[in-house]
């Protein structure tokens, strides 16, 4: 058995903590200063995960080679296996061209720039990351703006900060189930806290875009359409990652804003000609002008539609029952860890959810959506294997910082860092969504950055006294406001929109808003780790 030691280089918490972060820095420095691409910085802070478990912590190899191993297999599964899902249902909407029917079937909804903004980057851009996530939001909605006329710039800027409150949920809920899988927490509870922070950003963000898109005017003219929009999703988000399911927080969240921004009457009243004069000085595309058949705009809807009934049968008591039956515990190979008081960790068993977990209940859907969308089955199977390769490189980050993640977590290190972290006392709160910022801002991924703090995120929450739940959540929910800054994401952007060398210049314009929600989700999270706003936790 290795037992994980909390101060192996010479007895002294402050030193150990500095060998046990420099796979973090290692991982960190590769990817912001050298620019390195992500999967390779990931497998080069494995190898140094894995350097500093043997060497300062005295983790046999064989155990540190298992903890890497069993981090990669639950990146392919069930991590990966939602988000190759997810987004195969999407390509085959592409292959049929019913996503370009959804997507005029959004752009009717208004002729206000103002309201398209809202309809496409925030609720739409809401969906797409429910279901594709990985920079696919911004890139659809950035050319999705720019073909309804708008500014390549501005589309961009729009597009990049309207994807902040769905990423926590993105892709079928990727980012918590990993947080809570490398913490060890509850995904309920996880998903629960998270789903009292994020909706808050949504209440803010709609305004955000309205003010982006037409300044002072814009926000006088649509803050009641902004206002409803943002309530709709906030929640709709909330009851969703609460009372339902993490997976379909996302979906029902677009769904909701969407649906609301067509009931408000001020959202439908045509602009007038000074607006769109002044907003759209871009050129709009003649095929939004297309006539759609009903039942094509129906079969549109129906590949989301179903994702929601499938997951929402799952959650009903005898179904959820049945397919947990099918979930399968081993001891794994080659590990046998204690926690510095002698216990085993858990992370000695693995849990296979074969039936239960998103992915397969999302290749249900999609299998369901391949007979609805008429897609032959050679067609469909070919679309999931070009998935696959579309995301190779996906693949191959996330296997490695999961691997990373686990030889941290099993070796002590992440222990040692959380401990290390407490002494921040009550800042620990302030600070905690900084750390997932940062970790999203470099990574460009949630999912990489619940990865790599999440354990740590608990370690020091529990040793200040403070609520782990609280403060997982937190890395997760500021993670989400690093996306818009990330190098990826600015590359996606401006590589969407023809800005191809622009980064910087989309970096200064949307860095502000960044931060800006930054402080906000920061006051948040120390409001509820105090009376102030305690009683928002569950």
């Amino acid at each position: 058995m290795y037992v994980q030691e909390l101060e192996p280089v010479a007895g002294s918490l402050g030193l150990s903590a500095l060998v046990a972060a420099l796979p973090l820095v290692i991982v960190l420095v590769l990817l912001g200063g050298f620019r390195m691409k992500a999967h390779l910085a990931g497998l080069i802070g494995l190898l140094g995960a894995v350097l500093v478990a043997c060497l300062a912590y005295g983790m046999p190899w064989d155990q540190a080679a298992s903890s890497a191993v069993q981090g990669a297999v639950f990146g392919l599964f069930p991590i990966m296996w939602i988000v190759v899902n997810a987004l195969w249902v999407y390509r085959m909407t592409v292959h049929t061209r019913h996503f370009d029917i959804l997507r005029r079937s959004f752009g009717r909804l208004s002729d206000d720039p103002r309201i398209q903004a809202l309809v496409v980057a925030f609720c739409f851009g809401a969906l797409l990351e429910a279901l594709a996530g990985f920079g696919a939001p911004v890139a659809i909605s950035a050319v999705m703006l720019v073909a309804l006329g708008f500014d390549p710039v501005r589309a961009a800027i729009v597009a990049l900060v309207a994807n902040t409150a769905p990423v926590a949920f993105g892709a079928m809920g990727t980012p918590v189930v990993t947080l809570a899988q490398v913490t060890g927490l509850p995904l309920d509870s996880v998903a629960s806290v998270v789903g009292r922070q994020t909706p808050l950003l949504a209440l803010v963000v709609p305004l955000v875009l309205v003010w982006l898109v037409d300044g002072r005017r814009g926000l006088r003219d649509t803050w009641v359409p902004a206002v409803v929009c943002g309530v709709a999703f906030a929640v709709a988000q909330f009851v969703a990652s609460n009372y339902v399911s993490a997976q379909l927080a996302d979906i029902a969240a677009a769904m909701a804003g969407a649906g609301a921004l067509v009931a408000v009457p001020h959202a439908r009243v045509p602009a007038s000609e000074a607006v769109r004069t002044s907003v759209l000085t871009g050129v709009r595309s003649e095929e939004l002008d297309e006539e759609d058949p009903r039942g094509e705009v129906l079969r549109a809807y129906a590949p989301y539609a179903l994702i929601v009934v499938v997951f929402s049968v799952a959650q009903i008591p005898v179904v959820k029952d049945w397919l947990a039956g099918a979930t399968r515990k081993t001891d794994w190979p080659f590990l046998d860890v204690a926690a510095p008081n002698g216990e085993p960790v858990g992370a000695n068993v693995f849990t296979w959810p074969l039936v239960s977990t998103g992915g397969t209940l999302v290749l249900l859907a999609g299998v369901a959506t391949a007979v609805v969308l008429g897609v032959h089955a050679r067609v469909a199977v070919r679309e999931w294997a070009a998935t696959v390769y579309e995301l190779r490189f996906a693949l191959l980050t996330v296997t490695s910082v999961l691997a990373l993640a686990y030889v941290m977590n099993l070796s002590g290190q992440a222990a040692t860092i959380g401990y290390f972290v407490a002494a921040a006392g009550a800042g620990l709160a302030f600070l905690s969504p900084v750390l997932g910022w940062f970790g999203v801002a470099v990574t460009g991924s949630d999912t990489s950055a619940n990865a790599l703090f999440g354990a740590l995120q608990v370690t020091a929450a529990r040793e200040s006294g403070l609520s782990p739940d609280l403060l997982a959540a937190a890395n997760s929910s500021g993670g989400v406001l690093g996306k818009m800054i990330s190098p990826q994401n600015l590359t996606i952007a401006c590589a969407a929109v023809g800005l191809a060398g622009k980064e910087g210049d989309l970096l200064r314009k949307v860095l502000p808003w960044s931060l800006g929600l930054l402080l906000l989700m920061c006051l948040i999270v120390v409001g509820q780790s105090t009376v102030a706003l305690g009683w928002m936790l569950p």
